[in-house]
Parts: structure tokens; sequence; C-alpha cells
């Protein structure tokens, strides 16, 4: 599935996902990965989504945020929130950074990604941070590659694909980064959270 495949089907959901029990979820993931940022200046979330609540928590740190999502839903709905925040309508793999950031966050956002697009975007977005920044993501906690679809959590089609951890941590260094954090937050769960250092 393309990414603007996958931004239809979040459109399809983006007042739901504004409704979801569990607003904890991914907070102290990001309260972590905050803490290994020593510049609070401009930040990145990928995959913003509609309810804002990490958008809460970066101004809460002292960022200047900005949000992108591929759905122009989930966008419309950002804005409603936080007009005050600049968010970009666009999908990762095509969109050009304005500038780089102190700190990127893509929490269960770029494993939406074809698995020929995850390799790049990695690249793309340690490029794109300032040294000393710090990159949060989730993925498939797989021994290697692997791509699926399913239904997702509110029953629109998803599509997922994962790089597997020992590529993972071949690629690190390789961009320019070290790991800081790599903990599998859900197990059983294959959910893999990482925090990554641009050097």
């Amino acid at each position: 599935m393309d990414p603007e495949a996958i931004g239809r089907s979040y459109d399809q959901v983006a007042r739901k996902w504004q409704e979801l029990p569990n607003k904890s979820y991914g907070i102290a993931a990001y309260e972590r990965a905050i803490k290994f940022v020593t510049n609070r200046g401009s930040a990145l979330d990928i995959g913003c989504g509609s309810e804002g609540r990490m958008m809460d928590l970066l101004l809460k740190h002292g960022f200047q945020p900005e949000g992108l999502d591929v759905s122009t839903e989930m966008i419309a709905l950002a804005r409603v929130r936080h007009p005050e925040v600049p968010f970009h309508h666009a999908d990762i793999s095509k969109w050009d950074f304005p500038k780089k950031y102190d700190f990127i966050a893509a929490w269960d956002s770029t494993w939406h990604l074809p698995l020929e697009l995850q390799e790049p975007v990695l690249e793309k977005i340690f490029a794109g941070l300032t040294p000393g920044g710090v990159h949060l993501f989730t993925t498939g906690g797989l021994d290697g590659p692997g791509e699926k679809e399913d239904p997702g959590l509110l029953q629109v089609p998803l599509a997922y694909s994962v790089l597997g951890i020992p590529r993972l941590l071949e690629l690190l260094p390789k961009f320019g980064c070290i790991c800081r954090h790599f903990e599998f937050d859900q197990h059983p769960e294959k959910h893999l959270v990482v925090i990554a250092q641009k050097i």
C-alpha cells in the first residue's frame, strides 16, 4: 500500500482517533527521548495525527513543534486544536525538510511506508537532525525484514513494513547516530521503541 492510500485510510478514522481511550500511550517514550535532547528548539512530529497530545507535550518542554501527516483529515483537525503550530500535509518520503530539527518523533507512523522506502526515509530523518538531535521512532521488532497488511485499530486497511533489528542496528552508525534506548515496550507484542541521537 502506498503512502497516499494510508492517508486515505487515516482520513476515515481521524475523528474517531481523537476519542481513543489510552491518552497515555507513547507519552513515557517521548518523555524518555526528550531527556536526551540538549537544545529544546525545533521539533517535528511525523504522523502527528489529530488529537494533539504530543504537541501539548512538546510545547510543555519548550520546543517549537511542527507536525506532519499524510492524512488530510488528521491535519485539518490538528490545526483546529493547535492553530499556533505549523502543520504540513505531506508524505514524508517525498517531503523536503525545510530546516534541521533538534527532536524528531515518528511514533507508529513511518512503519506504514513500503519496505523499499524504509532505509531512504530513515536516512532522510537522521540527515534532518541537528548535531546532538534525537530521533524517537517505533518499528516492528522482527529479526528480519517483513511486510504485512491488516485492518488496524479502527478496522481500516493499513500496511506495515520493517527492516528487522539487525539491519536497523547496522544503519544507525552508518547514518551518524548512536542508539540511546531500545525497548520492546509491549512484550510479547513485537512493538519496538528506538531512541537514537545524532553524533
